[in-house]
């Protein structure tokens, strides 16, 4: 496959160039429009590295579309993968929470069958992009231990992340922007968010500490990526790093996320903060982060198509090249997890790419390769 006229974006610059693609890898890269016999020509169009998803809830959405509304699980599968592919997506860590105190919730439930329908889909080459999975420990809760029992021996389990969603501290710090989000999005009522926050102090003093020790130690013996989540003070970043956490998913506070690049954890920030210009939560905004070198990495977290839109809002609004941008939702997020075969356009790494294009300065995806494979 050869392609010729598109503005190519490497880890480093871009350029207006050619791609030739042998078999699933990069064979080739030229500066200049050259005539080249059967090539595609993109007029002009970008031709950018798959993006590389680190967290994204999206799969969770469609499993449970709706507070206690629970969907069959292989057609949410693929539905969730094909919107992941769509958004230019090609590796995808799925994020799926382990621990509820609401037994009724997604998170509280066994996850069995879900990893049944991932092995069934790859057989049968039905997925798009390739899925790894993210798993998200909720340390105060009873029953995250036992939840994640299915996930023990799961060679998909490429990343764990340690949550702490007690209300009063860290992405909860103020409790009425908890309430707003519980009796939102989840659907509970005053009554049961009071009840909730008036037990969670005990539960965390309870089970957080002991439940810290099991994921740590099953991370380390099975050489599993660990990251902190919603670091909010120094001293949090100081755990992480002890922990030998090397990612920092969505620091609170500018604090937080200075810590973290002086421990050299790598910092990940939302996707739709930067769409948003802000944080749902209230919180610190990605934009003021990336405007003080302090964003590594954008994850699309509840909306898919929030990469491609925040990396360019980065080189608009906060002084990035596309080159700069661009990296933070493809080489970046590839180097933080060890990912060395994709996430650029480079020789010999795996043809991933997408075809992109500007309408009214807003960047839409036109089509998507993964493994030099046409998947949108």
């Amino acid at each position: 496959m050869n392609i010729t006229n598109a503005r190519i974006v490497t880890s480093e610059r871009d350029f207006t160039g050619n791609l030739h693609v042998r078999c699933d890898r990069i064979a080739g890269l030229d500066e200049g429009v050259l005539r080249l016999a059967g090539a595609e020509d993109w007029g002009g169009d970008y031709l950018l590295p798959g993006f590389i998803e680190l967290h994204t809830d999206n799969l969770e959405k469609h499993l449970m579309p709706r507070p206690k509304v629970s969907w069959p699980e292989f057609p949410a599968l693929l539905a969730h993968d094909a919107e992941i592919a769509a958004a230019g997506i090609t590796t995808v860590y799925d994020a799926l929470g382990v621990g509820d105190v609401d037994e009724a919730a997604l998170r509280g439930k066994d996850m069995s069958g879900l990893l049944c329908c991932f092995d069934e889909a790859e057989k049968a080459d039905l997925l798009r992009a390739e899925h790894r999975l993210h798993v998200r420990c909720e340390l105060p809760a009873p029953n995250a231990v036992r939840l994640f029992e299915p996930f023990l021996k799961n060679p998909r389990v490429q990343l764990l992340s340690l949550m702490d969603h007690t209300p009063g501290q860290r992405q909860w710090t103020n409790v009425e922007q908890a309430r707003v989000y519980y009796t939102g999005k989840k659907g509970w009522s005053d009554e049961k968010f009071d009840h909730v926050v008036a037990e969670s102090k005990s539960l965390q003093e309870q089970y957080a500490e002991p439940h810290r020790r099991f994921f740590v130690e099953h991370a380390r013996s099975h050489n599993i990526p660990l990251a902190s989540h919603d670091d909010t003070t120094p001293a949090h970043v100081t755990e992480a790093r002890d922990a030998g956490i090397a990612v920092s998913e969505f620091p609170t506070t500018l604090e937080a996320a200075r810590a973290a690049r002086e421990n050299s954890l790598g910092i990940v920030m939302g996707a739709p903060n930067v769409v948003r210009g802000g944080s749902h939560s209230g919180n610190i905004a990605a934009a003021a982060l990336a405007r003080e070198g302090l964003l590594d990495v954008l994850s699309s977290d509840y909306v898919p198509s929030s990469l491609l839109s925040a990396a360019f809002i980065l080189v608009e609004k906060c002084g990035f090249s596309v080159a700069q941008a661009v990296a933070t939702i493809s080489v970046n997020p590839a180097r933080s997890l060890g990912l060395s075969d994709r996430g650029e356009i480079a020789l010999d790494k795996r043809a991933d790419f997408c075809r992109v294009r500007l309408v009214n300065g807003a960047p839409s995806v036109i089509a998507v390769w993964r493994s030099g494979k046409r998947i949108v």
